[in-house]
């Protein structure tokens, strides 16, 4: 057999390998920038003025650039967008902590409680995602208007802490959580909450993150709930605020643009910061395909 041979099949598998790695670059390169082209477009628009943003022709950034858009949207006396931003973070995180905590602490005693009943618990909980927003949306703003809570933190926060999901994930991945280390614990006369707070919670830091990066980006883009119980202006959510834009007879289009840029930019923050506990986290509740 000629030496050659080898050499110049290995050669061509290389230049296969390089070929399909660039092709593959590419592709990531192309999805890459239309990712990115809504926040360039809320950018470009937000610091443009009404006649850039309406002109028949287009640059890629207006030439004149109007950077007292921003303090213009702060302070302007009929868009409570200060106060709206500090609602948002306020609900988003205490929903966060209250969806943890409940959840957690369901997900661990249907994981590891043996209890005659729990397959039906844990089976009822999954019927509570089969159920239509839309069925319980009237009830529960029945109760919280019945219990006093309209455009109160309580009406926000306490209809969002129970999630059948964030159960079911929580319980999936306490289910592959090494026994060893809680029956350690045990030896050492830990009931199940010990174990749980003090051997369970700290070894499950990835998980419990990338479960806290979800509901805060789902509590912080919540828009149906709050603009229904939040009634008085000073209760109003970045969403609700927002929606006043469109609403309005006259629309000033660079500060809608500029408060979405604006109202965006927590979220952009807690994904770029937390991102690897995301797929961490998928990766370890047991549901990989």
């Amino acid at each position: 057999m000629d030496s050659h041979q080898p050499q110049a099949v290995g050669y061509r598998r290389t230049l296969a390998d390089r070929i399909a790695n660039g092709a593959g670059m590419a592709v990531l390169l192309v999805m890459t920038l239309l990712f990115l082209v809504p926040f360039y477009l809320l950018i470009r628009n937000g610091l443009a003025s009404t006649k850039d943003i309406t002109a028949p022709g287009w640059t890629f950034f207006p030439k004149d650039i109007q950077w007292h858009n921003l303090a213009d949207l702060f302070n302007d006396p009929e868009i409570p967008m200060l106060s709206s931003l500090r609602n948002s973070a306020v609900v988003a995180v205490l929903t966060t902590a209250g969806t943890l905590l409940v959840s957690s602490l369901a997900g661990y005693a249907l994981a590891r409680i043996n209890h005659p009943h729990s397959n039906k618990i844990f089976y009822a909980v999954l019927a509570t995602l089969m159920i239509p927003g839309a069925v319980t949306f009237v009830p529960s703003f029945v109760i919280v208007s019945w219990l006093g809570w309209v455009s109160d933190y309580r009406g926000l926060i306490i209809p969002s802490l129970f999630s059948g999901f964030t159960v079911f994930l929580f319980r999936q991945y306490f289910l592959s959580f090494p026994k060893e280390l809680e029956e350690a614990a045990r030896i050492d006369g830990l009931g199940y909450g010990g174990t749980f707070w003090r051997i369970v919670v700290p070894n499950s830091g990835n998980f419990i993150a990338a479960i806290a990066v979800i509901t805060f980006i789902a509590s912080w883009n919540s828009f149906l709930w709050p603009l229904v119980v939040a009634q008085d202006e000073s209760a109003w959510t970045v969403q609700v605020t927002l929606s006043t834009f469109v609403t309005a007879q006259t629309i000033n289009i660079p500060q809608l643009f500029m408060a979405a840029a604006v109202s965006i930019l927590p979220l952009v923050l807690v994904f770029v910061f937390l991102q690897r506990y995301l797929v961490q986290g998928v990766a370890q509740t047991g549901l990989k395909g």
